[in-house]
């Protein structure tokens, strides 16, 4: 009999070419599939995730399934595929589901997390989570200004980059939300569906507004009006984190599917010497 399978997975984008299967490249589709494979020994397994993440990009609550007719409890799937995979890729929780149900298509929304280190000096331990920003200190105020403007159904061709098969650039952003821990900028971004390479695109253009390069007017007259070849900055992929995706009916436990990205905060040293920026 076969089961559809959803699973909740964590992983670190650093050494994957992106989520989907690609050619002589490591890719997080392709690794999960193999283990997955490996357990059932009937055949490749195809794995269909709720977003096809970049290359470097990192992802907290990514939803996945796959369909099988293994005699393996799905109560034991998280446990089996953790003592297989690498260590980059983990397994929150496994469920059935019904056949039906699609970790793409039935989902309502997908929320993505960016996060800037804003502070003077590098940190070793933020290289491979955050974008490092520190010439000056940014404006989550007008950044967030920027933000709210975005909320709603647009048309958000200025932040979709070549390549994408989608018929349209319409899409609906639901929430939007900014904050600052010490020098840790956390941006938030829900929406119904995201166009290839929006959230990059939109957060190098908001940290041009945060830096006060690009007015609140440019910002918007460039993605209201599609000024696509206006938008030419597109922020490093290391920094971005799925965090979560939403469904219409409650799927998995809150506590492994909400938000398990860890928070960081670090201080804004007080010291003239030690907190002036590059620009001053």
């Amino acid at each position: 009999m076969i089961k559809r399978i959803a699973l909740v997975i964590q992983y670190d984008g650093s050494p994957f070419s992106g989520w989907q299967n690609q050619q002589n490249l490591i890719t997080v589709q392709g690794t999960l599939e193999e283990k997955i494979s490996e357990l059932v020994q009937s055949g490749q397994v195809k794995a269909i995730a709720a977003g096809r993440t970049d290359s470097g990009v990192h992802a907290s609550g990514q939803v996945v399934h796959f369909d099988s007719s293994s005699p393996i409890p799905v109560t034991k799937w998280a446990s089996a595929l953790n003592g297989r995979l690498p260590r980059s890729i983990r397994v929150l929780e496994a469920i059935r589901v019904p056949e039906d149900w699609h970790a793409c298509y039935s989902a309502t929304y997908r929320r993505y997390r960016y996060s800037i280190f804003n502070g003077c000096h590098p940190n070793l331990f933020l290289q491979n989570i955050c974008w490092h920003k520190y010439r000056v200190k940014l404006d989550d105020n007008l950044m967030m200004h920027a933000l709210n403007d975005l909320l709603g159904m647009h048309d958000f061709a200025a932040f979709q980059k070549a390549g994408s098969n989608r018929i349209n650039s319409l899409t609906t952003v639901q929430e939007v939300s900014i904050s600052r821990n010490g020098d840790i900028l956390s941006i938030d971004i829900q929406a119904s569906g995201f166009l290839y390479g929006m959230v990059r695109l939109l957060m190098g253009q908001l940290v041009a507004v945060g830096e006060k390069r690009l007015t609140l007017k440019e910002f918007k007259d460039r993605w209201r009006g599609g000024l696509r070849s206006e938008v030419k900055e597109a922020a490093p992929p290391h920094g971005l984190c799925l965090v979560r995706v939403g469904y219409k009916d409650k799927i998995f436990s809150q506590k492994k599917s909400f938000d398990t990205l860890p928070s960081f905060s670090l201080p804004i040293l007080d010291s003239p010497e030690e907190s002036s920026y590059l620009e001053n």
